[in-house]
């Protein structure tokens, strides 16, 4: 090849080595475009004529999608990762909370919807008016919003008198208190045998004087992230955080969670927490035990009220009354 096409080829690479990849949007839109720039002037440039705004007017102001910080400086621009998300504001327009990006923004919407609107609390509300004993069967957020919602609210929506109802928020709370105890419990538990496994590892690597060979551990290792890596999770974002997150994830859940979590494939739930398989199966078999707890209080509860006579309204005598704790 001639010398200047080969020269003209390697500034062409040096230029496309130095352009940054970067994502766009407007701050109402849903539909983001991929841009590539070497400053933060062309993004700009180039944001303009893709998102159709007119930049004879005063110029416009990238913000990270995330949080909504301005970027206006050059060197940070270059110290932003590649594929960073920004959002792009005309004039007089400001970044708001709702400007997250895609099913972020829809989700955190729906659930202003849901809080706003007082939607939660009224289905909520409809399950314990159809069986009392779904209470066992909630998770703990559910159940704060229960305990949270005023007396004559509560009363005018299951037609039930105020002191009923504070009895009902107040067996409710000594549920919810109970679940707090036992995963202050279970982590206490866990950390004792935690620093027990840690003592017995120290002892056993000054006693052994051999060690499992590397080739094996490798072939191990390798064939268990093939799996991880070709396994598929099918539970939703917010499940898979309580398990990462909560010391005893079982007790934040819900039922329907819980089964969930059990159906799932222990590999690929390894996979997806990034822990072992033998965490994975201590989890399940947690929810496991939490879930059977959970359906025979329900079945107690079913047999000790078909054993009343003549009673067509809601059990509220057979719960306990106790002092709302604050």
């Amino acid at each position: 090849r001639p010398p200047r096409r080969v020269a003209a080829e390697r500034l062409l690479a040096m230029a496309a080595a130095q352009l940054k990849p970067c994502l766009v949007r407007r701050r109402d839109g849903q539909e983001q475009y991929g841009l590539a720039a070497s400053c933060l002037r062309e993004l700009r440039d180039k944001a303009c004529g893709m998102l159709a705004i007119d930049k004879t007017g005063e110029p416009i102001t990238l913000v990270l999608a995330e949080d909504g910080t301005i970027v206006d400086d050059e060197d940070y621009f270059l110290c932003l990762p590649p594929n960073t998300k920004f959002v792009a504001l005309a004039k007089n327009e400001k970044w708001s909370s709702k400007s997250l990006d895609s099913g972020t923004a829809r989700h955190s919407e729906a659930s202003d919807e849901v809080d706003c609107g007082a939607e939660k609390w009224k289905q909520l509300a409809r399950q314990l008016k159809d069986d009392l004993s779904n209470i066992i069967l909630m998770s703990e957020e559910d159940l704060q919003v229960l305990i949270d919602v005023p007396y004559s609210d509560l009363a005018e929506e299951l037609a039930q008198s105020q002191p009923k109802i504070q009895v009902l928020q107040d067996t409710l709370q000594q549920v919810l208190d109970r679940r707090e105890e036992e995963r202050q419990s279970r982590q206490l538990l866990e950390l004792y045998l935690k620093a027990l496994k840690n003592e017995d590892s120290i002892l056993s690597k000054v006693a052994e004087s051999e060690t499992v060979p590397r080739k094996e551990m490798d072939e191990v290792d390798t064939s268990a992230s093939h799996a991880g890596t070709s396994a598929r999770i099918a539970l939703s974002d917010q499940i898979l955080a309580a398990l990462k997150e909560k010391p005893a994830p079982e007790l934040c859940l819900d039922s329907q969670d819980l089964e969930l979590v059990l159906k799932e494939d222990t590999q690929a739930l390894a996979s997806a927490l990034r822990c072992d398989k033998q965490k994975a199966e201590a989890l399940q078999q947690a929810c496991d035990q939490e879930l059977s707890k959970r359906l025979q209080q329900v079945q107690t509860l079913h047999s000790l009220r078909s054993t009343s006579k003549g009673k067509k309204t809601l059990p509220w005598e057979d719960w306990p009354s106790s002092k709302r704790k604050k």
